[in-house]
């Protein structure tokens, strides 16, 4: 057996070992791998054989199997470029080797000629060989570079599909808390408009309240009077049946009863008109209304409710006296509004306006009892450039420059606590502003007075 033989039969094993570590079939084709891994089984039972028998052709062979296995190993992986590449460059070295062996045994002579032919061949074939395998070498190394980036932006989707996955958990999260939240929201809202509605007629009761407690004492006036007068008339009557039983009337006495009998009449009607006008107010105070707007008498509104707000104070505080007055406008006329809205506002400012001297009287009473000071709510009405003006002012307590700007805010009120709700001046605003169309401003100065001024379209 020819040393050269074996050589070539290792190198064939050579070969095909490069073949698996360029290729990496180990993990790329693990089970076709095996089979590789156990080449070196056949060269050396090829050279035992070869050994044995004397035989070189088991050898020859060898270079076929080789190329066989390598070529199917390339076909296991045809889509891999670097694979095609090595399988150009081995195949022609491997091919020829095989032709060589093959004539050399068949056709000694001619290969005897040709020798150098094909050893010529044999190293251009090795060139090529070469050649093929710096390219397929380098294109490996790009595949891996591409593997590797695939790899890393797989990894970098994990990264994204699980903080997706975190993020979404989170936003679930997130997201029945912020229903937690709008629920509890909700809850506090309806809880708070209930609280609201309530406070709102907590308010309208209050005014309701002080009304009638105006009344009441506004009322006493008409009735006193009529009770005086009829009492007056009934003696009048009985005066004059005895006059007409006499046998010698006098007619002069009959006519003075009479004309005096019907002057009382007439300020009972008149009275008791103003009675009835009072009662009438405090119905129409009192009812929810329609909301529709009705030409009224502002000036008769201002004078009546300036009027029940000081005797629904007095009724709480028997020692409280003040002076009021008003400048009412004659040529004001009728002014379209809604009536028991309207009252309500007036209502409340002559109240806090009452109120406000009350307090201020109260504190000089205890810090400075020498000095006089008279309790006074003025208003005034005018018309000017087509609205209807309504000052109210007193000279009580007067508003910090600082709260000025909250006074009509809802629930802000300057009283002590559980004296008011803080509706009043907020319901007043609305009223005059959304209702209305109109104004309300306040310009006040502590210790000095507050002057409120509404406007209306007249």
């Amino acid at each position: 057996m020819d040393q050269d033989e074996i050589v070539s039969s290792l190198l064939t094993a050579l070969i095909i070992n490069q073949v698996r570590r360029f290729l990496d079939t180990k993990n790329r084709l693990p089970d076709w791998d095996m089979w590789l891994s156990r080449y070196w089984i056949i060269v050396g039972a090829a050279v035992a054989f070869s050994a044995v028998i004397s035989e070189d052709f088991p050898l020859r062979l060898i270079w076929l199997i080789s190329l066989a296995m390598v070529a199917y190993t390339v076909w296991l992986q045809k889509e891999n470029q670097p694979a095609r590449t090595l399988l150009l460059g081995v195949a022609p070295f491997m091919v020829l080797q095989t032709i060589r062996k093959i004539i050399e045994d068949v056709f000694p002579r001619f290969y005897a000629r040709y020798d150098d032919y094909f050893d010529s061949a044999i190293g251009f074939t090795l060139i090529w060989l070469f050649t093929f395998y710096i390219f397929a070498n380098r294109q490996k190394k790009a595949l891996v570079k591409i593997e590797q980036q695939r790899e890393e932006e797989a990894a970098e989707r994990r990264i994204i599909e699980a903080r997706k996955t975190e993020l979404e958990v989170l936003v679930a999260a997130r997201t029945a808390e912020i229903m937690n939240q709008k629920a509890e929201l909700e809850r506090a809202l309806s809880d708070l408009k209930a609280t609201q509605n309530q406070l709102v007629h907590s308010e309208k009761m209050a005014s309701l309240g002080e009304l009638t407690a105006g009344i009441a004492h506004e009322i006493q006036n008409p009735l006193n009077f009529v009770n005086n007068f009829s009492e007056v008339s009934v003696e009048l009557v009985e005066e004059l049946e005895e006059e007409q039983q006499k046998p010698d009337r006098d007619a002069g006495l009959e006519a003075e009863l009479l004309a005096d009998l019907k002057q009382n009449l007439q300020k009972i009607n008149h009275h008791g008109g103003r009675a009835s006008s009072i009662v009438k107010g405090m119905l129409q105070h009192s009812r929810a209304g329609s909301g529709q707007r009705e030409p009224t008498d502002l000036n008769g509104f201002v004078d009546e409710y300036l009027r029940l707000a000081y005797h629904g104070l007095r009724a709480k505080d028997k020692t409280f006296n003040a002076s009021f007055s008003t400048d009412l406008d004659p040529d004001l006329g009728l002014i379209t509004v809604v009536p028991q809205d309207i009252g309500r506002v007036l209502l409340n400012l002559f109240t806090n306006a009452f109120y406000a001297v009350q307090q201020r009287s109260h504190l000089l009473t205890e810090q400075q009892p020498t000095r006089k000071y008279t309790p006074t709510v003025t208003v005034k009405t005018r018309c000017q450039n087509g609205q209807a003006v309504i000052q109210i002012a007193d000279n009580g307590v007067g508003i910090p420059d600082e709260l000025q700007q909250k006074i009509f805010q809802p629930f802000f009120t300057t009283k002590p606590t559980g004296q008011g709700t803080g509706l009043g001046l907020s319901l007043a605003f609305d009223i005059v502003t959304q209702g209305h169309g109109g104004t309300i401003t306040v310009d006040s100065r502590e210790n000095e007075g507050t002057t409120f001024v509404i406007t209306l379209p007249a």
